[in-house]
């Protein structure tokens, strides 16, 4: 503590000491003052206990099978951890006990002045010493006996200040203790929103690595069907690409049937035209029966009616399109195991 600074900016040396050895939990004069490490601030041991206390309520008491716990310096909220001691673990400061007795003996042997303690208004020369409960402000005893509070409820000043005095160091430490309690939950909350963020970016991965996985399975479906179809053009169009040469075969010679047969009707002798030996030659009348074969060209293979269709290809998705509009995170596990928790917690 820096004692020095404090006496040389304050014109009185005692009010200067008087500030450094005020606690700053219960606002008073410390007692048994104990050293924070590492921070070296001090507080009074009860106080130092009751911020402890509040702030480790499953904390019992020393030699407690707990093992020690935490509490934030009031001073410069720096976490102080403490072992299975608790508050007593931490060292006494003698030195700061010391001081503050040579205070008090310094207090006790000074006069009183008469301008250290509040006066009425009223009666200029009586001190403030009571406290009027009715009006909740302090006035002093000619004021109770003569004055404007003579039919109001009084008590003694210094057990009412000692009674709010009092009440303000519990509420103190109570706001202390909240704001260790308000830490902790920001400090899990912080927790919480990175352990989000992480278990996002996996969920996300593997939902990424389930699609991607499906898409490559119906591209690999979809290469599978598209062979299918490309095999069954192949068939078909080899087979009426072979009927077409069969046609075409049977075209050319029926056609150079009917030229030859032109040729032979042109003939004007009859001898010759009808000579058996000249048949079947080049300039001569073809015989009925190859004319009766030519005829029999339109009896070569044909294809069936609809064979050019490919509608046995045709596959239906409408099942599947179902199936991926209607796909949603399946809570069922979670559920299950939420369930499973409260059976758990009732059998116990």
């Amino acid at each position: 503590m820096d004692f020095q600074a404090g006496i040389l900016q304050d014109g009185s040396p005692m009010e200067s000491l008087e500030k450094q050895l005020i606690c700053p939990i219960c606002l008073e004069m410390l007692s048994k003052p104990v050293v924070i490490l590492p921070c070296q601030h001090n507080l009074c041991r009860k106080c130092a206990n009751d911020v402890f206390q509040a702030a480790n309520p499953y904390w019992q008491s020393r030699g407690s099978v707990i093992s020690g716990g935490r509490f934030r310096c009031p001073s410069c909220r720096h976490e102080v951890l403490l072992d299975r001691h608790g508050v007593y673990g931490l060292q006494r400061n003698l030195l700061v006990e010391n001081i503050i007795d040579i205070y008090k003996q310094e207090c006790s042997s000074r006069p009183l002045k008469k301008g250290e303690h509040p006066m009425c208004k009223e009666h200029e020369d009586e001190r403030i010493n009571i406290y009027c409960v009715t009006c909740e402000v302090p006035t002093c005893s000619m004021c109770k006996v003569f004055g404007a509070h003579k039919d109001c409820e009084v008590a003694p000043l210094q057990t009412v200040f000692e009674g709010q005095k009092t009440e303000l160091n519990n509420c103190i430490s109570m706001l202390v203790a909240g704001n260790d309690r308000i830490q902790t939950i920001i400090s899990q909350l912080e927790d919480s929103c990175q352990s989000t963020e992480e278990n996002s970016e996996a969920a996300k991965r593997e939902l990424c690595a389930r699609f991607d996985g499906l898409a490559a399975l119906l591209e690999e479906k979809k290469a599978e069907l598209l062979q299918r179809i490309s095999q069954e053009q192949a068939d078909k169009t080899s087979f009426i690409q072979s009927l077409i040469c069969q046609y075409k075969e049977q075209l050319e010679k029926s056609s150079r049937l009917v030229e030859t047969a032109i040729q032979a009707a042109e003939e004007t002798g009859g001898a010759a035209f009808l000579m058996p030996g000249h048949r079947d030659t080049h300039t001569s009348m073809p015989s009925p029966p190859r004319i009766v074969e030519a005829s029999k060209g339109g009896r070569l293979d044909k294809i069936e009616q609809g064979y050019e269709s490919m509608d046995a290809f045709s596959v239906s998705l409408e099942h599947l399109t179902e199936a991926v509009h209607a796909l949603d995170f399946d809570p069922a596990d979670e559920d299950e195991e939420y369930f499973d928790g409260e059976e758990e917690e009732v059998e116990e």
